[in-house]
C-alpha cells in the first residue's frame, strides 16, 4: 500500500495538469460535441483526482497544507459553501447540483473546480506554475490555429474547438497573457514559439469579433500604457503617452466615422462601431441587465440557487425588446452570481478575481516574468461583465491562482494525516472513482442515444423512440434536455413530415418525455410551453385534451407571462372549438370573441410588439369586420421593427387585402433576412408587378433567371406578363 501511495503521489500533479487539455476534447456522436465531452471529461478527471488526492493524503505522504492557513485561500471554499447553501434553499436542488447537457455549470463542477483548486495549493511546487503556463500556451496556440484556418476555409464568427465564439474568445483572453509570462520565462526558440502563439491567439480573438473579450483587451491595454506612462521615466514615458495619444485620436476618428464603418465587411470592426442603445443585441443585453436587478432585488441574500437563471429570464421575458428566445445567463457573470448566490456570492466572487490579480502582483515583485498575469486577471474581470465562464475558463482562472499562491508561499512541505488512515482513504478513494459512472459513463450514454433518436427522427422512429427510451432508462441528468429535443424533433419535423402511425408514435414518445418533465420541473416555463405545443399538433388520429392543454397554458403564462406562443396557441383552441360548432351560433361566436379577446389582451400586454396586430387584423379579416382588420394592421405596421416572421406575416395580410405596396415592403424585409429564400424572391416578384412596379419586379425575374429559373415556370400568367413587358 505504501507504493501505491507514492505511485499516487507521483500521478497527482499530472493529474491536477490534465483539465488544461479541455479545449481540445471533442467528441462526435453527441448532441452539443463541443461543450459535453468537455464536461463529462472535466467530472471524470476531477473525481479520478479528488480521490488520489484523498489516497495521498491518508497515506501520510507530505504536502504543503500550511499554505491553508492563510484566510485568502479560503475564498474559494466560501464561495463553494455559499453555492450550496443558496441551492439548498433554492429552486430545485437537483438542477442546481447537475445542470443540464449543455450547460455543465451546476455545482458538481464548481465542487470539482474548487477542489482542484485545493489539490494544486496543497500539491504544486516551484516547477507547476511554469509547467501550467507551458501547456496553456500550447494548447491555446493549437486552438488559436484550428479557429484561424476555420475562418480561412469558412468564414464568419469562429469557434474553434470550443465551438462558441464567446466561449473561445474567453478562453483565449486569459491563454494570451499564460503565453506572454511563458515567453518571458523561455529563452532562444521557445521564447519565440510562445510570442507567435500568443500572436495567433490574438488574430483568433480578432476574428471571433466578441465585442465583451476584444473591448477588455482594449481597457487592459490602455491601464498598461499608463502604468508605464506613470511609473516609468524617459523614452519609455514618452512612447506610452504617445500612443495614449495615438489611440485618442484613433478614437475620435472611429467615433466620427462610426456609420460608415458599420457597414465594413471586416466584422469586429462592424460589431463595434454598431454598438449603440438602438443596436438589437446591446438594447437586449440592457434590459436583461435592469431586470436581472429587480429580480435579484427580491431574494438579495440567498439566491435562487444554481442554473435557475432561467427563471427569472422567463419572468420578465419581452419579445419586442429581446430577440433571444431562451436566455439561461444574464450574459454579465457578476449577475449571475448574484441571482444565483446571493450578494454573498457575488462579493466572494470579486474577491476571487481581486485575490487572482493581487497574488500575481506579489509573485511578479519576485519575478518579472509573472507581471503579464496580472492583466489577465483584469481582463477576465472586464470580459466578464459581458460573457460568462465555460469550464474551460473557469476552471484555468482557478488553477493559475492556486498556482500563484503556492509560488508566493514558502510553508514547507508536512504529512496532514499519518498513514494509519490510508485504508479509509482508500475506501473513500474508490467511491469517488466509482462515481465517474453515473457523472460521466450514464450521462455519455444517454447524450448518444438522445443524438441517435435525432438522427433517425424520420427515416426510423421506432429505432428513435427506442434510443429515448434507452436513454431515459439510464436515469441520468439530462430529462430536462430530452423533453426539449422531443419537442424540437416533433414540432419542427415530424409533425410536418410524417404522417399515419409514424406520426402517432413520434406524438406519444414526446407527450410523454414532456408529460414526466412537466410533473418534475414544475417551475420550468419552457417545458409547459412546449408540452402545450406538441399537444395541439396532435395528429389527427390522438385528438387532445383541450382543457389539458389549457392548464398547461396557463401554467406557461404564470412562468413566462409575455410570451406570445402560449397565447397564440390558447387563441387557436378557441378557434378550433369555433370551426366545430354550428355556424352563427351563440356558441359559435362566444369562441371567436374568446380568440379575440385572447389577442386583444396579449396585444395590450406587450405593445411594442408588432406581430400580434397582424394576427389580430388576420383575425378580423376572416370574421369580416374589415375596420378593425384595418386598424390593428395600421398598429402592426406603426409598432414594426425588423423581424423575419412578423414581416411574414405582415406581407401575406397585405396579400390577402390585396395591398400590394405594404405587401412588397415586408417581402423585401423577409428577403434582407434570408437572401436565398428564393420562394419569398418570386413572390416579391409577384407583388411588385401588381403593384405597378414592372422594373422592380423585372430586376427580381432577371435574377431568378440566374438562380433559379425553374421556378418561373410555376405561374405561366405571370411569365406571360413579365415577358410582355421586357418585351416592350
Amino acid at each position: 500500500m505504501i507504493q501505491v501511495v507514492r505511485t499516487a503521489r507521483k500521478v497527482l500533479p499530472w493529474l491536477l495538469l490534465a483539465p488544461v487539455l479541455l479545449p481540445l476534447v471533442v467528441a462526435g456522436g453527441l448532441m452539443y460535441p463541443y461543450l459535453v465531452f468537455k464536461t463529462l471529461s472535466f467530472y471524470a478527471v476531477g473525481l479520478l483526482t479528488l480521490a488520489v488526492l484523498i489516497v495521498v493524503v491518508s497515506g501520510g505522504e507530505a504536502v504543503y497544507w500550511r499554505r491553508l492557513q492563510a484566510k485568502r485561500t479560503w475564498i474559494p471554499a466560501a464561495l463553494l459553501a455559499f453555492a450550496y447553501g443558496a441551492s439548498l434553499f433554492g429552486i430545485d436542488f437537483y438542477r442546481s447540483f447537475w445542470s443540464i447537457y449543455a450547460r455543465g455549470d451546476g455545482l458538481l463542477m464548481l465542487t470539482l473546480s474548487v477542489t482542484s483548486f485545493y489539490g494544486i495549493l496543497l500539491i504544486a511546487d516551484k516547477h507547476f506554475l511554469p509547467r501550467l503556463l507551458r501547456a496553456v500556451t500550447a494548447i491555446g496556440s493549437i486552438v488559436a490555429l484550428y479557429g484561424i484556418g476555420e475562418w480561412l476555409f469558412e468564414g464568419g464568427r469562429i469557434g474553434s474547438l470550443i465551438g462558441n465564439a464567446a466561449f473561445f474568445a474567453g478562453y483565449l483572453g486569459i491563454a494570451f497573457f499564460a503565453a506572454l509570462s511563458t515567453a518571458r520565462l523561455s529563452q532562444g526558440t521557445a521564447r519565440t514559439a510562445s510570442y507567435v502563439g500568443a500572436g495567433f491567439m490574438l488574430v483568433a480573438i480578432m476574428l471571433t469579433a466578441t465585442r465583451g473579450t476584444i473591448l477588455a483587451l482594449a481597457v487592459t491595454f490602455v491601464v498598461w500604457l499608463c502604468v508605464l506612462a506613470v511609473t516609468r521615466r524617459g523614452a519609455v514615458r514618452r512612447r506610452a503617452g504617445g500612443v495614449l495619444l495615438m489611440l485618442l485620436v484613433l478614437g475620435a476618428g472611429f467615433m466620427m466615422f462610426r456609420d460608415s464603418l458599420a457597414q465594413s465587411s471586416i466584422q469586429p470592426i462592424a460589431r463595434f462601431a454598431q454598438i449603440s442603445t438602438n443596436d438589437p443585441d446591446v438594447a437586449s443585453r440592457l434590459f436583461i441587465w435592469k431586470n436581472m436587478v429587480g429580480e435579484i432585488a427580491k431574494s438579495p441574500f440567498f439566491g435562487y440557487g444554481a442554473e435557475h437563471i432561467d427563471y427569472l429570464f422567463n419572468r420578465f421575458y419581452d419579445p419586442s425588446v429581446i430577440s433571444e428566445e431562451w436566455f439561461d445567463r444574464a450574459h454579465n457573470a457578476f449577475f449571475d452570481y448574484a441571482a444565483q448566490y446571493g450578494m454573498g456570492g457575488l462579493l466572494l466572487y470579486v474577491a476571487l478575481i481581486g485575490l487572482f490579480g493581487w497574488t500575481a502582483y506579489r509573485v511578479s515583485k519576485k519575478n518579472e516574468a509573472y507581471r503579464p498575469l496580472i492583466y489577465a486577471a483584469l481582463v477576465y474581470a472586464a470580459q466578464n461583465f459581458f460573457v460568462f465562464d465555460t469550464v474551460t475558463t473557469w476552471w484555468l482562472v482557478l488553477a493559475l491562482i492556486a498556482a500563484l499562491l503556492a509560488l508566493a508561499d514558502d510553508s514547507p512541505e508536512a504529512p496532514l494525516l499519518n498513514h494509519s488512515y490510508v485504508y479509509a482513504g482508500g475506501v473513500v478513494g474508490v467511491v469517488f472513482v466509482a462515481a465517474i459512472i453515473p457523472a460521466t459513463v450514464l450521462p455519455f450514454m444517454a447524450n448518444h442515444d438522445l443524438f441517435v433518436a435525432y438522427r433517425y427522427q424520420l427515416v426510423d422512429v421506432d429505432k428513435a423512440n427506442a434510443a429515448l427510451t434507452a436513454g431515459e432508462k439510464l436515469r441520468t441528468y439530462g430529462s430536462l434536455e430530452y423533453g426539449y429535443q422531443v419537442y424540437d424533433m416533433y414540432v419542427g419535423v415530424q409533425s410536418k413530415k410524417l404522417t399515419g402511425a409514424a406520426r402517432v408514435a413520434a406524438y406519444e414518445k414526446a407527450t410523454e418525455i414532456l408529460s414526466a418533465n412537466y410533473t418534475r420541473f414544475s417551475y420550468d416555463a419552457r417545458t409547459a410551453l412546449y408540452y402545450a405545443h406538441v399537444l395541439d399538433l396532435a395528429p389527427p388520429e390522438r385528438p387532445s385534451d383541450p382543457e389539458l392543454e389549457k392548464r398547461v397554458l396557463a401554467r406557461a403564462e404564470a412562468l413566462s407571462p409575455k410570451r406570445y406562443q402560449s397565447w397564440y396557441i390558447l387563441a387557436n383552441l378557441y378557434l378550433a372549438e369555433a370551426k366545430n360548432l354550428p355556424v352563427g351560433s351563440p356558441a359559435q361566436e362566444q369562441a371567436y370573441s374568446r380568440a379575440v379577446e385572447v389577442l386583444v389582451n396579449y396585444s395590450k400586454l406587450v405593445p411594442r410588439l408588432s406581430e400580434p396586430h397582424f394576427v389580430l387584423a388576420e383575425l378580423y379579416r376572416a370574421l369580416g369586420n374589415m375596420s378593425k382588420s384595418s386598424e390593428e394592421a395600421a398598429l402592426g405596421k406603426q409598432t414594426y421593427t425588423p423581424n423575419r416572421e412578423t414581416a411574414r406575416r405582415a406581407a401575406g395580410y397585405y396579400e390577402n387585402v390585396e395591398n400590394w405596396n405594404d405587401a412588397a415592403y415586408f417581402l423585401e424585409q423577409v428577403l434582407a433576412s434570408d437572401p436565398a429564400d428564393v420562394n419569398i424572391e418570386y413572390d416579391l416578384a409577384k407583388v411588385r408587378f401588381l403593384a405597378g412596379d414592372k422594373a422592380g419586379s423585372l430586376e427580381v425575374v432577371m435574377h431568378l433567371r440566374e438562380t433559379n429559373p425553374d421556378i418561373l415556370k410555376t405561374d405561366q400568367n405571370f411569365l406571360t406578363a413579365i415577358t410582355a413587358y421586357e418585351a416592350r
